[in-house]
């Protein structure tokens, strides 16, 4: 007999209760959409990801035509979602701790321009940022007839930025397995290292022992001559530029955009780790004779990182999030793409569900990476 005063058993009841609510509603919401489907003659299912897509999607960072299938369309869309805010989170943190170790500068001149730079950034909303970029992009910019010739072979216009572009017609995917090897063998030398400094006490030339396990393996490839490549040099022409590499001026304008906006983020947060830490730490360092420069750099960052990483992973989940406003200026991204698609097929459930649990699955493989490296660079006691 199941006894109702066993707060455990009570707790494991209410918990069952809540679960089934749901499922029933959702059964229900489910049920009454496909109903209304049926009634409109509206086809459901995920089938069409195997149908044609038949539409152009102007940035594609992997071969694709319009006859191609509307799964390769959603995986361009992906990509671009994915491309745009990688760099954005990248360029937005470098730009952001410098801003951050700004705003704590003596300096009361450079104090303040940090602070207003930072202000200026988290006060506005980044959809009109991202209006005002697009803007300036193709009303600054001359037009492709007049197009400004940085170097030979780079051209800019409102059209954008034409260079030259290098594919490899030989060896590609082998100088990219150099390259990953290259990488891991350096984390794992500069860890051996790391060890065999704490455990000695003496210096040695790490860096330049991991720089050269990170670059040899793909520079003696390169050399041994079993890796072609092709220049694509853009050439100008009366109405366009063709060839080479083009970057969209809606790229530009969504990586300015989000950049700028996680850069003011991130110094706030930079900011506060450091001065999270306390002054006595600062003080230990001049006493033993370190500069200022040295003491943030070998004290009191590694110390404020560990408490900078937490929210700092809701910013980059916020980056991918925000991403999705480049329908607004044009770029193809995942929601953009899905639109299209949903306007061709007319399978709109599907289709927002499907970059529903794109962006879901995203943002757990973000906060999953984070939480691991929170947990590399926490303060552990024996």
């Amino acid at each position: 007999m199941i006894n109702f005063h066993d707060q455990r058993i009570r707790a494991w009841l209410y918990q069952g209760a809540a679960v089934t609510l749901i499922l029933l509603i959702g059964w229900s919401m489910f049920s009454t959409a496909s109903g209304n489907l049926a009634r409109q003659n509206i086809a459901t299912g995920f089938s069409f990801l195997w149908q044609q897509a038949g539409f152009v999607i102007s940035e594609i960072p992997i071969s694709y035509e319009p006859t191609d299938s509307v799964l390769l369309a959603l995986t361009v869309g992906l990509l671009n979602t994915v491309k745009v805010s990688l760099l954005a989170a990248f360029f937005g943190t470098v730009i952001g701790v410098l801003v951050g170790i700004a705003r704590l500068s003596p300096n009361p001149l450079l104090g303040r321009l940090a602070l207003l730079y930072v202000e200026m950034l988290r006060n506005v909303p980044l959809l009109l940022y991202l209006f005002l970029w697009y803007t300036l992009i193709i009303v600054v910019l001359p037009p492709v007839q007049k197009a400004i010739t940085l170097l030979p072979g780079f051209y800019l216009s409102n059209s954008g930025l034409a260079l030259p572009a290098v594919t490899f017609t030989q060896g590609g995917s082998l100088l990219a397995m150099t390259v990953v090897i290259g990488i891991a063998a350096a984390l794992i030398l500069r860890q051996a290292l790391l060890a065999r400094r704490l455990a000695t006490g003496k210096a040695s030339h790490s860096g330049l022992i991991v720089l050269a396990a990170l670059i040899l393996p793909s520079l003696l490839l390169l050399v041994s001559g079993q890796v072609s490549t092709l220049i694509d040099v853009p050439a100008a022409g009366r109405f366009r530029i063709t060839g080479g590499a083009q970057i969209k001026p809606e790229f530009v304008a969504l990586l300015f955009g989000l950049s700028l906006s996680v850069s003011a983020n991130v110094a706030e947060i930079v900011r506060a780790g450091i001065q999270a830490v306390g002054s006595g730490q600062w003080e230990a360092a001049s006493a033993l004779g370190l500069t200022r420069q040295r003491t943030m750099r070998l004290v009191v960052l590694p110390q404020a990182l560990r408490l900078i990483i937490p929210p700092l992973t809701n910013t980059y989940l916020t980056v991918f999030k925000n991403s999705s406003l480049a329908i607004a200026i044009g770029y193809p991204d995942l929601v953009m793409v899905s639109n299209t698609v949903m306007n061709k097929t007319g399978q709109a459930i599907e289709t927002i569900a499907i970059f529903m649990g794109v962006y879901l699955a995203i943002s757990i493989a973000v906060s999953l990476l984070m939480n691991w490296y929170n947990a590399q660079v926490a303060l552990r006691t024996r």
